[in-house]
């Protein structure tokens, strides 16, 4: 009985012969490396604040933060950023939609990292919470 031939890897050593050239080294770049690092620091709250002012509620057509919907907004030092907020009524559904709205505001912000907002209940929100620009936009005085 014939054995098959087994394939046993050949590895060339010595001196490369006349016939092939080896490979030439990658070019050397002639910039200068850069001296800037990438900023990797978080944001402050104030801009964290100022993005969300682009989170929009959908009845009232005014944003979350001048409506009084944010309560608090914490962002660790690597910009991780935790949020609490409220909805206007208990039982609104626009929770998840907010939600998503405050992570696509956030993403573009220099040095954001995790966005985890929380919808919290208490304290209920009262138009007294409002800015008052928001006020002013629904014409309470």
């Amino acid at each position: 009985m014939i054995e098959p031939e087994t394939a046993i890897p050949q590895t060339q050593e010595g001196p490369v012969s006349s016939g092939s050239v080896p490979p030439s080294p990658a070019p050397l770049s002639t910039e200068a490396p850069s001296t800037e690092a990438p900023s990797t620091e978080a944001p402050s709250e104030d801009e964290v604040l100022e993005a969300l002012k682009s989170v929009i509620d959908p009845e009232l057509g005014i944003n979350i933060v001048d409506l009084g919907l944010v309560y608090e907004v914490d962002v660790a030092e690597g910009g991780d950023v935790d949020i609490q907020y409220t909805l206007t009524t208990m039982g609104c559904p626009i929770g998840p939609l907010i939600e998503d709205q405050m992570r696509a505001f956030l993403a573009p912000v220099p040095g954001i990292g995790e966005v985890r907002p929380e919808m919290v209940l208490r304290p209920a929100w009262t138009p007294e919470m409002m800015s008052e620009e928001a006020k002013a936009a629904l014409g309470m005085f």
